[in-house]
């Protein structure tokens, strides 16, 4: 094939030597008949010690003898100590010791003045005192007492006096604001207030504006020898759209020429180079095969199940 001009198996591949096998000469095994790291195995192994539990003995515990805190303390007696506290807090005080006061008193019978604050009190004495000069008290006050009757339609029965009839006239209104605008006239001096300078809306007047009409529009010698029946001026037509006629363009549309079927160009037939060959293209990036999840998978799982069953071996 690649005599022929195709590529050979390393060029498919992707590498660019064939890869040397390590594995060659050496002894066929059978899977699951290899050790892993043999030399782990040899020779003399580390025995650790074991776990111990605690107990009241000093096993379990790191140190070899166990340390008090207080080692060599002097003995302190508890009730000899809360004695010098008791001798220390009385040497504080002033006097004697504080008493409270006697609580309150209970009564020992209706009439008598045992347990109350103020004490006996003396006997009141049956013997009237005499008066002294008072003032008589003078009269309550007195109020008219209601009279009868509905009040509706009657007079001097309600509370208020009754309202004088007083003269409404038809257009009293009219007649108080006459006499308002007469009051108002008379204190005027003069006439209205009237500015000197008209009030403007937001901007000046337009200085080219005028009211007044304009002059009949003067026609020249040429105009009047001119005929006035001339047609009405007409624009151009309209741009036409693009449509399937071809209207819209400013030349006409070309016409189509009949062009004979046929193959316009033909590829030659066995193009060689220079030594004889044909000619092949330059050879574009290589890439490396590459396995599929799938079997990358198996592999790992295999791996694994070699590796525990090595172990437990």
């Amino acid at each position: 094939m690649g005599d022929k001009g195709g590529k050979n198996d390393m060029e498919r591949v992707g590498l660019f030597q064939e890869m040397t096998y390590v594995t060659i000469g050496d002894k066929y095994r059978a899977a699951g008949t290899g050790v892993f790291n043999e030399p782990a195995g040899k020779g003399k192994q580390m025995l650790p010690g074991g776990s111990k539990e605690r107990s009241a003995k000093q096993d379990g515990y790191f140190a070899e003898k166990y340390g008090r805190v207080m080692e060599g303390e002097a003995y302190s007696d508890p009730v000899k100590l809360r004695r010098r506290h008791r001798m220390a807090e009385a040497k504080k005080n002033i006097s004697k010791a504080f008493l409270p006061t006697n609580g309150k008193k209970a009564m020992n019978g209706l009439g008598t003045f045992f347990g109350t604050l103020g004490g006996n009190v003396p006997a009141f004495s049956p013997v009237s005192k005499g008066k002294g000069s008072g003032k008589n008290p003078l009269k309550n006050v007195l109020t008219n007492p209601g009279k009868r009757g509905t009040g509706y339609g009657y007079i001097s029965v309600t509370l208020g006096k009754y309202p004088n009839n007083l003269p409404d006239p038809y257009d009293n209104d009219k007649q108080i604001f006459r006499k308002e605008v007469s009051q108002h006239k008379s204190q005027m001096k003069a006439g209205a207030f009237h500015l000197n300078m008209h009030p403007t809306d937001y901007f000046d007047n337009n200085p080219y504006r005028s009211d007044k009409p304009l002059p009949p529009v003067r026609k020249s010698a040429g105009d009047v020898t001119k005929k006035d029946g001339l047609p009405p001026f007409k624009p151009s037509n309209p741009g036409k759209l693009l449509a399937g006629m071809k209207a819209g363009t400013f030349d006409p549309y070309p016409s189509h020429s009949a062009d004979a079927y046929g193959i316009k160009y033909r590829r030659p037939v066995h193009v060689v180079n220079k030594t004889g060959r044909t000619f092949m293209p330059s050879q574009g990036p290589k890439s490396t095969p590459c396995n599929s999840i799938v079997n990358q998978n198996v592999v790992r799982s295999v791996n694994i199940t070699n590796y525990r069953s090595v172990t437990v071996l």
